[in-house]
């Protein structure tokens, strides 16, 4: 069980950089409402191996329109398009090696190759092979199961020379943020979100995911090694649940996530990936980077969007579907290093 230390500290103002910017002029909305806390477990060091693998560039994905699969509840969720423009500064190639195969992404009409399944009181996307000895927990956005979520999964869970058995939980239970909200420019709108922010705060999720972690591991004996990769409102999560006593993972992973702050990092110990968006604050990234003492790699994309990996993605871009590809090679490669 995660304690509240005293005094909390207020969310960033980056959780508003979790919205479809083609929907929202602005969205401080009520999240300087929330207050969570930062959490120090004792030092976890972690062996790491070097890999070797070669590349293999892929085609194209994006979004779509599709019905949430969660409950029992069904609903339709409009496609998220990202109307930003996009620079022609050329991709940072550091690190980017891939070992994987991936195969060419969908830009439209994606069919997943994985399926749901009751776990640990949730309801949860799984892909991946049955033999998979690795295991990745996602932790998606405040949209849910979007096409370019579920798709990255299954680039993770079968590109890479290691394969790994990928678990999505449904925290919203079926009732992921609704895209009427945007923009939130009425109070009954900016009200709706708040509730939605302040029912879902990260540091509630973080300290139900060692339980859950650990109904997959009596579900799936198999795996015996676990990495945590979080998007956006994810990342949040993933920073405080590796740097939590209760820590399950081996390696973690966090796409352009919101709410950076580099008191989180001074607590991980294991190897972390933080992948930026031009959006987050340079300057906590690098703060962010500094705190932490395990094996890391902090890379900023920088002419993308908070988003891009997730449901913020607009693949029919080629510059961001370019960018999509490279960094789920980076996260790939992160993996095969050290777990």
């Amino acid at each position: 069980m995660y304690l509240m230390p005293k005094p909390p500290f207020a969310i960033s103002a980056s959780l508003s950089r979790h919205l479809p910017k083609s929907r929202t002029a602005a969205a401080t909305v009520a999240a300087s409402d929330i207050r969570v806390a930062p959490y120090r477990p004792p030092q976890l060091p972690f062996p790491t191996r070097p890999c070797n693998i070669t590349t293999s560039l892929l085609p194209s994905l994006s979004s779509r329109n599709i019905s949430t699969q969660t409950n029992s509840k069904s609903r339709t969720q409009s496609t998220v398009r990202n109307i930003a423009k996009m620079s022609t500064m050329p991709a940072q190639h550091g690190h980017s090696e891939a070992c994987c195969n991936i195969p060419p992404i969908v830009s439209h009409g994606y069919d997943p190759k994985g399926s749901y399944e009751e776990l640990g009181g949730y309801k949860s996307y799984v892909t991946g092979p049955s033999d998979a000895t690795k295991g990745v927990v996602t932790i998606y956005d405040i949209f849910g199961y979007y096409p370019q979520t579920l798709q990255g999964a299954d680039i993770v869970a079968l590109s890479g020379t290691t394969k790994y058995k990928v678990f999505i939980p449904d925290w919203f239970n079926g009732d992921p943020a609704d895209l009427s909200w945007f923009p939130p420019d009425n109070i009954e709108k900016q009200q709706k979100l708040g509730a939605f922010f302040q029912k879902h705060p990260p540091p509630i999720i973080a300290s139900r995911v060692p339980g859950y972690v650990k109904a997959l591991s009596e579900k799936y004996p198999g795996i015996k090694e676990w990495a945590i990769l979080g998007f956006c409102w994810g990342g949040k999560v993933v920073s405080l649940v590796t740097a939590s006593p209760e820590n399950p993972f081996k390696v973690g992973i966090e796409a352009h996530p919101a709410m950076i702050d580099p008191k989180d990092a001074e607590g991980i110990k294991i190897p972390l990936a933080l992948l930026a968006s031009k959006d987050e604050n340079p300057g906590d990234v690098k703060k962010f980077e500094a705190n932490l003492t395990g094996p890391k790699h902090v890379e900023t994309f920088p002419d993308q969007i908070h988003g891009w990996m997730a449901a913020r993605s607009d693949l029919d871009d080629e510059r961001v579907k370019s960018e999509y590809k490279r960094g789920y090679q980076v996260v790939l490669n992160f993996l095969s290093q050290h777990l």
